[in-house]
């Protein structure tokens, strides 16, 4: 545990990827298994420990500190783990020695909601303040140290010499602690047999166009659509759905899991049907309404009858066991073509090709397509073979414009992991009607990105010597700095007092020289909601 410790601690204060990358690649090379695995499971979010959770750990303190104390010390640190590995005493004799990451995995796992509170302090009390900050981050799954999955698989690639694209493909196949991965990469053994496993493959990405112009005898366009990428797999008579990131989101999604029965991995985007609210031509309601779809463990009838969900095919990567992903795109295009009629178009469709004549057409195209459910066009160049990641040249995403208000900060709050000295996650309202005749502000977005570190330090300053009221680890701002914010769409929402919510907002710029009273009205951001 001591090593993971120090590992967690180095990564803490790294800020240089590749330095984040060496010092992971290192630790798995020396330590033996099945620590390393453990503790790469813990690095790229693969463990889950149902009892401990934040709340469990601050009843842990508050019998043992005065609540006051830890309330004022956990508002400083800004971090629920580090503060209570720092308030708690050291190790004293006879407590036992520090365990390893594997028993410390074990122990945590035997844990119940009942025996949390009186048996994890005992784990804590062979610790140094080190070794309890690891132990709690391990137990809780919120690292936030600045390591992504994919970080931690790359250093595990980098650590063994193998190709990452292999990593990717086995991961999936296989449980913490991976020790058959771990046999395979360092001791040079068979690799995992996944031959007949409905598993997730990595998939491939786009870069932004930005400034690039792209010949259209190169490259096809595809409207780039808002909801979420997933990938459909069926194999060994079981289907999965995976999210970009790898998780496998099925148990939302069983009207998706029963509509693919038929060897093949499907890579598309999932929305949900649009109704006579919200909906567009292409039958796809807004991202707002496929949210309330998503991180459900069981779905009602009712929600499948009202917001079914369905997806739009991008395109194909394997189809009765044929790896399709060394073909060009417009070749695996044509599989799709052919391959689609054999779907229930209750579940599948495809995602159109968007003609244009050149390339200064399809902008013109794109400058007047503001339907709810698209982001903006993807661009991909026909003879491409489909590669995890994104590889340069190949695929482009060229998002149409974001939509820009104005809205007055209102209330701040700290962030996470390098940020938890700051108060970097903002909430912004826009004004209820004419703010020179008592108007009041309405929340109507949170953000926390956009900005830079030295901007981040200024709004920081502002907040502490601006600050009118607090409610736990909010603060409550004078209503005077304006944000210009910007947002992909609005939608209605009951959630919220304005009744709209935002579509990935993030702050454009900071509207230093303007007076509150400027900023937008509800009106203005509710005129903006997709009919």
């Amino acid at each position: 545990m001591q090593k993971f410790a120090a590992l967690i601690d180095a990564l803490v204060y790294t800020r240089s990827r590749n330095e984040k990358l060496r010092l992971i690649a290192e630790y798995l090379r020396v330590t033996p298994d099945p620590d390393r695995g453990w503790a790469l499971a813990a690095l790229t979010d693969g463990l889950d420990f149902k009892a401990v959770k934040s709340t469990a750990i601050r009843n842990i303190m508050k019998d043992r500190v005065d609540p006051e104390l830890w309330a004022l010390s956990r508002d400083f640190v800004g971090d629920t783990a580090e503060c209570a590995s720092l308030l708690w005493p050291d190790p004293i004799e006879g407590t036992g020695p520090p365990p390893s990451v594997a028993e410390a995995v074990a122990f945590l796992e035997g844990l119940t909601r009942a025996t949390v509170l009186t048996e994890l302090p005992k784990l804590m009390d062979r610790l140094d303040s080190s070794g309890r900050y690891a132990l709690l981050k391990l137990a809780t799954g919120a690292m936030r140290i600045g390591i992504s999955a994919r970080l931690g698989k790359v250093a595990f690639a980098q650590a063994f010499g193998v190709i990452i694209d292999e990593v990717e493909e086995y991961w999936h196949a296989l449980a913490p602690p991976y020790e058959q991965l771990f046999a395979w990469a360092a001791d040079g053994e068979d690799p995992p047999e996944i031959g007949n496993l409905p598993l997730f493959r990595p998939f491939m990405l786009a870069h932004p166009l930005e400034d690039t112009v792209v010949d259209l005898a190169d490259y096809a366009a595809e409207w780039k659509w808002d909801g979420i990428r997933v990938q459909i797999v069926h194999a060994g008579g079981d289907t999965r759905v995976y999210s970009r990131s790898g998780d496998d989101i099925s148990a939302s999604l069983p009207e998706m899991v029963g509509a693919l029965e038929i060897p093949a991995v499907l890579d598309g985007e999932l929305l949900v049907r649009g109704s006579t609210q919200g909906g567009n031509a292409g039958g796809a309601a807004s991202f707002n309404a496929l949210q309330q779809r998503l991180g459900r463990k069981t779905v009602s009838k009712k929600m499948l009858t009202e917001s079914p969900a369905f997806a739009r095919l991008y395109d194909i990567l394997s189809l009765a066991g044929e790896d399709l992903r060394a073909l060009a795109w417009q070749d695996r295009r044509q599989h799709l073509e052919r391959f689609i009629s054999r779907l229930p178009s209750s579940h599948f469709d495809i995602s159109q090709v968007v003609e244009a004549t050149d390339f200064k057409h399809l902008a013109k195209i794109r400058e007047g397509t503001r339907d709810d459910a698209i982001e903006g066009l993807m661009l991909k160049r026909r003879d491409s073979t489909y590669v995890s990641g994104s590889k340069t040249g190949l695929w482009y995403k060229w998002k149409r414009d974001p939509l820009l208000i104005d809205c007055v900060l209102m209330y701040a709050q700290r962030g996470s992991g390098k940020r938890s000295s700051f108060f970097s996650d903002y909430t912004f309202g826009c004004w209820d009607g004419d703010p020179d005749e008592g108007a009041e502000l309405l929340p109507v977005g949170k953000a926390y990105s956009g900005f830079t570190d030295d901007q981040l330090k200024k709004i920081d300053r502002h907040v502490r010597q601006n600050k009118i009221n607090r409610f736990g680890p909010v603060r409550e701002t004078q209503k005077v700095l304006v944000f210009e914010v910007a947002f992909d769409s609005v939608h209605e929402s009951k959630r919220h007092k304005s009744k709209l919510a935002m579509r990935f907002p993030r702050i454009h710029r900071v509207r230093w020289d303007k007076p509150a009273h400027e900023a937008d009205r509800i009106e203005s951001l509710r005129a903006l909601v997709a009919d």
